[in-house]
């Protein structure tokens, strides 16, 4: 009987992602309640069923209803909470279930939230640690091939390389691999602009209001405007000035990698305005 229920519960949960926070909360409440009284809440509780690999798939299915939506309430704390729940459950072998679409979304989206927390060390060390289990299962995975572990790693990548304008891209509706990862763009935006801001003072005396706002991908001159004095930068006759700062021979290297940075990052919005 409570084997039944949980499943035409999870069954609700996972055909309406559209419920209120509060109403996903008070079904997933119902959904552990059936998992207690199932002694299915973790992998070893299920040890004594006879029918464990059912119990253990609706554990896990609760929680990764559980994660995701955490992450489209834009909870991430709650989705921490659900993805060291899940762990267990994910570290098991092959032969209780493996990886599948719905453990790689997981934790695409755990990497994603690493990067846009700015935990690159933890980013880097979960990313070996998935390399390395999915190495020791036969290679069953390819990481970087992989729609949702992909996405991640190529834009820890394009942000360390300073290619913005690829990440940029990638953020756009179309590119994203499903509707839970791109709540982490708004993140990830507020971050380019910033990095791209320190390119900025660090490459130019000064730049053209209408280049800045291209630069920053902002949607008006009252916008840059605004972003600006929030920097302590200076607007006078349409041009941005940005606090000088003597140079040295490293300085100077830097200003060089930061001009190409701020050229790549122009070139493509200037690309954009064109299409649209």
């Amino acid at each position: 009987m409570a084997e039944r229920d949980l499943t035409n519960l999870l069954s609700h949960l996972k055909s309406n992602p559209t419920l209120s926070y509060p109403e996903t909360t008070a079904l997933l409440s119902r959904a552990k309640l059936l998992l207690l009284q199932l002694n299915a809440l973790t992998p070893a509780a299920t040890t004594t069923t006879t029918n464990q690999p059912q119990l253990l798939a609706l554990a896990r299915t609760t929680y990764e209803q559980g994660a995701l939506a955490s992450i489209r309430a834009k909870n991430p704390d709650a989705f921490t909470r659900y993805v060291s729940q899940l762990r267990p459950f994910y570290e098991l072998s092959p032969g209780s279930g493996g990886r599948d679409e719905e453990q790689n979304k997981i934790t695409g989206l755990y990497l994603l939230l690493l990067l846009t927390q700015g935990l690159y060390g933890e980013f880097h060390s979960e990313l070996e640690a998935l390399s390395s289990a999915t190495g020791h299962a036969g290679g069953g995975v390819d990481v970087e091939g992989d729609r949702y572990l992909g996405y991640p790693i190529r834009l820890e990548r394009w942000l360390m390389e300073g290619s913005y304008d690829r990440v940029w891209k990638a953020m756009k509706k179309g590119e994203v691999p499903c509707e839970e990862f791109g709540v982490f763009s708004e993140i990830l935006t507020s971050q380019i602009r910033s990095e791209i801001a320190s390119s900025s003072e660090r490459a130019y005396p000064s730049l053209p209001l209408s280049s800045t706002k291209s630069l920053l991908f902002l949607e008006s001159e009252g916008a840059v405007v605004e972003f600006a004095r929030s920097r302590g930068w200076t607007v006078k006759d349409g041009q941005i000035f940005f606090p000088s700062a003597q140079e040295t021979g490293e300085e100077e290297q830097e200003q060089e990698m930061s001009q190409m940075v701020i050229e790549n990052t122009l070139g493509y919005a200037r690309q954009l305005e064109t299409i649209v």
